[in-house]
């Protein structure tokens, strides 16, 4: 696979996200978000069934698809359920939201490299469908008990299209607008980085697949302690606050990555990247929590809103990263994509008042 269809394969994972999000959003007016929230994992697990049988190459990018409305069913629903309950603070708990898979990505390396030894890959794809099924049955018992709005079976395309002008009409107002742009630029960054940091480590810095595959792990396994610190204080702050410190500090540590890159060893590595995701942590965290406060009237519009953005921003930026890569090379993409973010970020701050 040639570098710039990297940054397509991502775009063909997270669009379909995005682009369903806002129907999905339009069914949990008339379905229990539970149920469809259910239905997405369930939907994980038909895609690593799916890829079990895959026998061409047409049909795995189908399966990447379906992965990204199994995704957007997962990720509407869910944060329709957080927003529409009562909590205290929104960035709070969408920061447990958000440090989740560092918990599993902490533990899959060395659970994956087993089965794999044990039963080759397919082995675990089949794992994956029986940990899909039961995760269904466990979200499915818990959700179900959450105390969601009615549910409104006569709700039609008139009334959603009433909402989303509602909506939209409190995003455009600038102290909304433009820190959601600031971590919307830092999404972009997070792009470049899916599709293009563990092949820099290897290109780059020449690491192996099982080095790689360690410091991934020991990454999301001292994230942990650090995001736990992290929420707490994001319970102190305003979201716009974590919003403009959260992007300031993943720009800053994407461009010392960037430009210490030929310098780095393991730990320095790491050390840079701890700093980038807890600015992004902090960052998205402050936007889902804002988004919530100004359209909790609205927690289904809201939550589609707030999913669309993420995946489009990762969309975009490895779609971007891939049309760059091959004349930037990967220290002047990370340099070029931190420098971007600390703009956006004082342009913003400047004309928001943050």
């Amino acid at each position: 696979m040639k570098l710039p269809e990297v940054g397509y394969t991502y775009l063909l994972i997270y669009l379909p996200i995005a682009l369903s999000a806002p129907f999905i959003g339009f069914l949990n007016h008339k379905i229990n978000p539970a149920i469809l929230a259910t239905l997405g994992i369930l939907g994980y697990g038909l895609y690593a069934l799916g890829m079990i049988l895959i026998i061409n190459p047409v049909l795995f990018y189908f399966w990447q698809v379906l992965l990204g409305i199994s995704a957007a069913l997962f990720f509407v629903s869910a944060r329709a359920i957080l927003i529409s309950s009562p909590i205290e603070s929104y960035d709070r708990a969408f920061g447990w939201f958000y440090s989740a898979p560092f918990y599993a990505e902490a533990m899959a390396p060395a659970v994956g490299a087993l089965f794999i030894w044990k039963f080759d890959f397919v082995g675990v794809f089949i794992f994956s469908l029986i940990l899909q099924i039961f995760t269904a049955t466990f979200c499915f018992s818990q959700l179900k008990k959450q105390e969601i709005k009615p549910l409104d079976k006569y709700f039609n395309f008139q009334k959603f299209q009433k909402n989303y002008q509602k909506v939209f009409e409190k995003i455009k107002r600038k102290v909304v607008l433009l820190p959601i742009l600031i971590s919307f630029s830092v999404l972009l960054l997070a792009g470049f980085y899916f599709a293009f940091f563990v092949l820099c480590l290897k290109d780059s810095l020449g690491w192996s697949q099982n080095l790689i595959l360690i410091f991934i792990s020991l990454l999301s396994f001292l994230f942990l302690p650090l995001s736990v610190f992290l929420i707490e204080q994001l319970g102190k702050w305003q979201s716009k606050k974590s919003i403009f410190q959260g992007g300031i500090t993943a720009g800053f540590f994407s461009i010392l990555f960037g430009a210490l890159l030929p310098f780095l060893n393991f730990f320095t590595v790491l050390l840079v990247n701890l700093g980038r995701a807890a600015g992004a942590l902090v960052c998205n965290s402050g936007r889902s929590g804002l988004i919530s406060q100004r359209l909790k009237e609205n927690p289904e519009e809201a939550g589609a809103i707030d999913t669309i953005i993420a995946p489009l921003g990762v969309a975009l930026g490895a779609l971007i990263s891939g049309l760059l890569i091959g004349f930037l090379g990967y220290q002047l993409l990370f340099i070029i994509g931190g420098i971007f973010v600390i703009i956006v970020g004082s342009l913003a701050k400047k004309f928001a008042k943050i």
